[in-house]
C-alpha cells in the first residue's frame, strides 16, 4: 500500500506500534525494513523526510486489522 502526505510522523509511528503483525517499509531498491523496530523508524525518518512531512511511502502490512488501522490513520491525516 502506498501512503502519502504524512504530516504527523509521530502519530504515524504510534499507529505502526499498535499494529499486531509485521509492518514493513519497502525502499526504492526493494529492501524491506521492519517499521515496528525503533531503529528502522529512526533510519526511515532520517532518510525519507527532511521537512517534517513524508511525501510517499510504500508499506506492507500483513494483518487485515493492521491495514484497517493504517487506512483509518490516512483518512484522518
Amino acid at each position: 500500500m502506498k501512503v502519502q502526505n504524512i504530516h504527523d510522523v509521530d502519530k504515524f509511528f504510534e499507529v505502526i506500534d499498535k499494529c499486531k503483525g509485521k509492518v514493513e517499509l519497502v525502499t526504492g531498491e526493494g529492501d524491506r525494513l521492519n517499521l515496528k523496530s525503533k531503529l528502522s523508524q529512526y533510519v526511515s525518518m532520517a532518510k525519507i523526510f527532511s521537512d517534517g512531512t513524508i511525501a510517499e511511502l510504500e508499506i506492507i502490512a500483513y494483518e487485515p486489522e493492521d491495514i484497517t488501522k493504517l487506512v483509518n490513520f490516512m483518512m484522518g491525516n
